[in-house]
């Protein structure tokens, strides 16, 4: 068969010979851009489930929000765009994960978008990891899905992670890229402290919660410890067992890093009640709230006040619901981030 202009069989140039098969990927090499650059300029960009808390975050850091285009087509698929350059910068992601699932979808697609036009470094910034109580085979044939959320992250072009109080510490052994776990009791404990209470004892309502709430004791002046034990004999239902420590005579705090449902914090807010507690205030990281949840917080006459971050919107406001805002913290450790220096010193005590 003849050969015009010196094609080669394959159709391809001959000049181009094998090397035509070899093709450089769409996705630029993760190794590039691994590092920080204290020289490359910083952008913030927010999902859209938690818009409030990233204007905040953005603020306090002196910047205006970068633009971004999020939007659904008629059959519900998620469509990002970035609406200015963000080639070459230091690039952080605002969004938390709670339910629907579209949000865990929209980051990925905001992150993928962000590495297919070269950003220097993209941290996902995620005030609320959803999933984190998924974490192990606590059954059989289920999944693993904290871990499957981690690697999607990281699968997805993510450099780092930055969150705030994981359902379980551990948890940051899943990831293979760098992540900075945030504490929240740096800023609820001076919310307590405002409250003057004396005679102090701190409760964690599963054992779990343990090392959390010794932490809140240490830092309001050992305080006592209590520890609920409950048990789960279905998803979103606990049963109160027995509660360890001596509560009678004590102002408590109840310390929890999320209320879904609220039914297990009404009953561990209760029992300690009946055992002889006088006022009850809550600190809750992570307000899910799902169902009737705030109707039931209001309902609980045991409860004097709950303090909860705004890692994910209130739905519903309520009197005895305070929001105490993190968003200086996300700043800081932004900050921090941008400029290759430690962040421990905004957690260290929490840790201790």
């Amino acid at each position: 068969m003849a050969l015009r202009n010196g094609a080669s069989p394959s159709g391809k140039a001959a000049g181009f010979g094998s090397a035509m098969r070899w093709f450089e990927s769409s996705r630029p090499s993760r190794r590039s851009f691994a590092q920080g650059n204290v020289n490359s300029e910083i952008k913030i960009v927010a999902g859209r489930s938690n818009r409030e808390i990233a204007e905040k975050i953005a603020r306090a850091t002196h910047r205006d929000l970068a633009q971004v285009t999020i939007a659904n087509f008629s059959d519900g698929e998620l469509w990002v765009k970035y609406e200015e350059n963000v080639r070459g910068v230091d690039l952080y992601i605002v969004q938390s994960t709670f339910a629907p699932s579209d949000t865990l979808m929209e980051l990925l697609l905001l992150i993928d978008a962000a590495r297919r036009a070269s950003a220097r470094r993209i941290t996902a910034v995620m005030p609320y990891f959803g999933y984190a109580r998924q974490d192990r085979k606590d059954q059989p044939r289920v999944a693993i899905t904290a871990k499957l959320v981690a690697n999607l992250l990281t699968q997805a072009g993510a450099d780092r992670v930055i969150t705030m109080d994981l359902h379980t510490p551990q948890l940051q052994g899943f990831f293979d890229i760098p992540l900075d776990h945030l504490y929240s009791s740096t800023v609820s404990v001076g919310e307590l402290q405002k409250l003057g209470m004396t005679n102090l004892a701190v409760a964690s309502p599963d054992v779990g919660g343990v090392k959390t709430a010794r932490a809140y004791a240490k830092m309001l002046g050992d305080a006592d410890l209590v520890v609920v034990d409950k048990r789960r004999p279905a998803h979103n239902v606990a049963e109160v067992m027995n509660i360890i420590g001596d509560v009678r005579g004590k102002n408590l705090v109840i310390v929890d890093d999320l209320i879904d449902t609220g039914s297990t914090f009404v009953k561990c807010t209760e029992a300690l009640k009946a055992q002889g507690a006088e006022t009850i205030v809550g600190v809750c990281t992570h307000p899910v709230f799902s169902g009737k949840a705030v109707e039931k917080i209001g309902a609980c006459e045991a409860l004097t006040k709950l303090f909860v971050t705004d890692t994910i919107p209130l739905r519903t406001e309520h009197e005895k619901i305070e929001v105490v805002s993190v968003a200086g913290l996300f700043a800081e450790a932004i900050i921090r981030t941008h400029e290759n220096q430690s962040i421990s010193s905004l957690f260290e005590k929490a840790q201790s």
